[in-house]
């Protein structure tokens, strides 16, 4: 089965200096943007995309990390795991 593609004519408004686009109610209720999103470009145009907000900051990542209380006993077995008993020749 074949994608249909759906076009519109859509115009460009002032915003200032600069300029903007009107995007039709139901695309932003059916894509689910809100507030901002990510435009790409690509090869073949301009890609709209919701934003995915579910990213940690590397300090709610470390928190995470923390709150998981995993055991890491068996790391040290992977770092000694024998390349240091290699001479190697500079």
């Amino acid at each position: 089965m074949e994608k249909q593609v759906r076009t519109r004519d859509i115009k460009l408004v002032p915003i200032g200096n600069s300029k903007g686009i009107r995007l039709p109610k139901t695309l932003l209720q059916k894509y689910g943007f809100t507030h901002s999103l990510l435009l790409e470009e690509t090869d073949q145009g301009l890609l709209l995309r919701k934003k995915n907000n579910n990213k940690l900051s590397w300090e709610e990542t470390y928190k995470a990390m923390a709150d998981e209380k995993e055991n890491w006993d068996d790391f040290d077995a992977t770092l000694l795991d024998g390349l240091e008993e290699d001479e190697f020749e500079i």
